[in-house]
């Protein structure tokens, strides 16, 4: 418990020291290295004896793997929001 508390503290006081320009890169390198959550779901689903720790696996399998897939999709449109549109052409511009 007081372990996680730490890490909750400190995770508040690094993404607060973080300028907002940067939020993006962040959340997509926390993202890859959440891949990790799904390489242990997946150990502990394959080395489980019974049936209850093999569902509890599975779920953390789809969980961690919709949360990398969501976060990789939601960076990709927030960087789509720093592209530059083209401008509309009208009837008359050649």
């Amino acid at each position: 418990m007081t372990i996680l508390v730490l890490a909750i503290f400190l995770g508040i006081e690094v993404i607060s020291k973080v300028p907002t320009m940067l939020h993006t890169p962040l959340m997509s390198g926390t993202n890859a290295i959440h891949g990790i959550v799904i390489v242990g779901a997946i150990l502990v689903a394959g080395t489980a004896d019974d049936g209850f720790t093999k569902i509890v696996g599975f779920v953390a399998v789809v969980l961690a793997a919709a949360n990398v897939v969501g976060g990789f999709v939601v960076t990709d449109r927030m960087l789509q929001m720093f592209r530059r549109r083209e401008p509309r052409r009208g009837p008359h511009d050649e």
